[in-house]
């Protein structure tokens, strides 16, 4: 670094604290105001106790000839003017010989006296004058003040009313701009991308999506070329609603839309209509509209439609959502009514779909529904390959690889991951970003902080180990489970140990596959019971998990012999407020009576892969205990390889730190207290795609 640099730098560090932009706001004028009335109320001028004059001091001054004049002000105060002669030679006026803000002479009043009755007062003047001569007597003069602060007071209140009004009117219309002033309120705040307001990301930005950009790309191509659809008789769909979890990638491929499409693009919230008044949301979405026509062609896009989408009738309260239910009205109306409504494309965007409202999902309005999924290995892999332009890279990171190792992030998920890796690189003083990165920020994103200074007694550090013990080794010895990437004991978050798993990509689920899950969740309780002869808390992420698999085979996917082919799932959602079951209570006692079977004969049968292989158990565990992670390697020397692995899907390199957001389907937790629950990773088993 050069000297100037250096000398510049001091510069800036040596001002660094005292060095700030000052911005000016109108409000303060309001600030500034109210302080100003308030302290004219209550706070009044502290000088007058320090002017006031006693009635002996009056007459002292009176008789020493040092009152020059005295105006009597309403009748109730008299104001005395000292002569400036005694001002400057008596030390007793210095206090009121100058200015309050100079050092030229005050020309008064310099003092203020009470007199109480005006005639007793000039009465009492007389008397002690009546030895003066005639040319050296003061005389009275009387004046009438009127006290502006006084007459304003009263107006204060009121003031501060209508300032307040104002002031939460503006607020709720929108802040500044064109939309905050108070008959603005009913204006729609959907923001404009037109002309010079462009958006940067472009179709290729978004990755992974290849079947909706088609449909996505085909309303902006008509947009473009509508002349090449209409020869043929073709209509632009009016509507297309992106349907599909958290972060994969729905309001993106809404930003590309607007990027790409050379037409203007309104982008708001479905929150964005809800208002405190009543009226508001329908008012809000006729403007929008308006402006979109007056536009056309145009786009707009609702982020978020659930907000306002919800099916109507379905509160608890009857009469609770009568404004949302007339926003969804006038939205139904404006999008495909009596009136014309030609060049307006809607897109809308949600994760709630079950819930929408079935006029507002009719053909008319939205045409198309397009399913934004969880990617798979393919669009994973497309995915990585965006994120990873912007970062350092290593050479021994392969795309791939990290495509394999992520079985359900979403595209969020992924992104977070890749920025994650980046910052544990930069902590760590690297010049790259490596693939031992990768995995770590895979391991923070799951399982937690690292705690490897967590206190855990030696007894505890044994438990704990044979439990992660007994979840790999039935994990390796059943066919179904999902093969095993890492045992760990290191504490992790709020899990004091955790197996990561390596599930494979599957869209359906047999029954052999859920029981061999459900034993593999168990047999960490199991390995406990065989190896100390009684069980501890730490189970409880797996019970809750082998409870609630159980009860979905039972009462959702009709995996019981007892129950049949009975499934009590709502996909609809009408039964969100129902407070009675779909089924009996002779129903209820067998479904609770087949979960408890099918979780006892899994654990029966856990313990018993165990106890054929107790010596395998125990050679594991001690390892664990040493090394405290161990790897899919020391597995396969301790049991020998998988027999019902695949080569051509096995993971042939050592995967240092692997998990997955799907994977952990095991983590020893801390005792849950009253005031405390513990929340652990876990393999959480959703229900499938319809």
């Amino acid at each position: 670094m050069s000297e100037e640099n250096k000398k510049d730098k001091k510069k800036k560090d040596s001002g660094s604290k005292f060095d700030f932009e000052f911005k000016f706001n109108f409000y303060w004028v309001y600030v500034i105001i109210a302080i100003t009335f308030i302290a004219m109320a209550f706070f009044p001028d502290l000088a007058e106790s320090e002017r006031s004059l006693s009635s002996s001091d009056f007459k002292e001054m009176l008789s020493e000839k040092d009152i020059k004049e005295i105006v009597v002000v309403n009748r109730e105060v008299a104001e005395i003017y000292i002569n400036p002669e005694s001002l400057k030679e008596k030390e007793r006026y210095k206090l009121v010989k100058d200015r309050p803000f100079g050092s030229t002479l005050n020309p008064g009043p310099h003092y203020l006296y009470q007199i109480g009755d005006l005639q007793n007062f000039e009465q009492n003047l007389q008397e002690w004058q009546k030895d003066f001569p005639a040319d050296q007597r003061v005389d009275i003069r009387n004046e009438t003040h009127k006290d502006w602060a006084d007459s304003v007071m009263w107006l204060l209140p009121f003031v501060l009313i209508i300032g307040v009004w104002v002031f939460l009117m503006r607020r709720m219309s929108g802040g500044a701009g064109g939309g905050a002033q108070i008959f603005n309120i009913g204006k729609s705040k959907a923001q404009l991308f037109e002309g010079d307001t462009k958006v940067n990301v472009t179709f290729n930005d978004v990755a992974g999506l290849d079947e909706a950009k088609v449909e996505i790309k085909e309303i902006v191509d008509f947009l473009k070329n509508p002349k090449k659809y209409t020869d043929l008789g073709a209509k632009i769909p009016k509507g297309a609603l992106l349907v599909g979890p958290p972060g994969t990638g729905k309001t993106l491929l809404a930003k590309a839309v607007a990027g790409e499409a050379q037409v203007p693009f309104f982008s708001l919230s479905g929150s964005d209509f809800v208002e405190m008044f009543v009226g508001v949301g329908a008012s809000r979405v006729r403007d929008l509209f308006k402006q979109a026509k007056e536009k056309a062609p145009s786009i707009i896009f609702i982020d978020e439609i659930d907000a306002i989408g919800r099916a109507r009738g379905k509160s608890i309260s009857q009469g609770a959502n009568d404004e949302r239910e007339n926003t969804l009205n006038q939205l139904l109306t404006e999008m495909d009514g009596f009136g014309t409504n030609s060049g307006v494309i809607i897109l809308a965007a949600t994760n709630r779909a079950d819930i929408l409202d079935r006029a507002l999902l009719r053909a008319g309005r939205f045409d198309r529904q397009i399913l934004v999924d969880m990617p798979d290995l393919v669009e994973r892999v497309a995915i990585f390959k965006v994120h990873l332009q912007k970062l350092k890279l290593d050479a021994d990171v392969d795309v791939e690889f990290l495509g394999k190792q992520t079985p359900g992030f979403s595209g969020a998920d992924i992104a977070n991951m890749c920025n994650e890796a980046a910052l544990i690189a930069a902590r760590k003083d690297k010049k790259k970003v490596e693939k031992q990165d990768f995995l770590d920020a895979v391991d923070r994103i799951v399982g937690g902080l690292e705690k490897k200074n967590k206190i855990i007694s030696k007894d505890e550090k044994k438990v704990i180990a044979y439990h992660e013990a007994g979840h790999a080794s039935v994990s390796w010895l059943t066919e179904h489970a999902s093969p095993l990437i890492k045992v760990t004991i290191v504490p992790r978050g709020r899990s004091l140990g955790a197996a990561w798993y390596l599930p494979e990509e599957r869209q359906i689920t047999t029954k052999e596959q859920m029981v061999d899950e459900m034993c593999a969740a168990l047999g960490g309780r199991a390995a406990e019971e065989i190896i100390f002869g009684k069980v501890s808390t730490g189970a409880l992420s797996d019970l809750e998990k082998v409870t609630k698999q159980a009860y979905a085979m039972v009462t959702v996917y009709g995996l019981s012999d007892k129950i049949g082919n009975i499934s009590f799932y709502d996909s609809s959602g009408q039964n969100e407020y129902a407070f009675n079951r779909p089924y009996s209570e002779k129903t209820a006692e067998t479904i609770d009576k087949e979960v408890s079977d099918m979780v006892e004969t899994a654990y029966i049968r856990t313990k018993k892969i165990l106890l054929e292989n107790k010596d395998k158990l125990e050679k594991l565990a001690e390892e664990l205990l040493v090394k405290e992670v161990i790897f899919k390697e020391n597995l396969e020397e301790i049991f020998g390889k998988r027999q019902w692995d695949k080569e051509e899907e096995a993971i042939k390199e050592p995967i240092l730190g692997e998990t997955d957001k799907n994977t952990v389907t095991e983590a020893v937790s801390e005792p849950v207290s009253d005031q405390e629950k513990v929340e652990v990773p876990q393999q959480d088993d959703t229900l499938p795609q319809s």
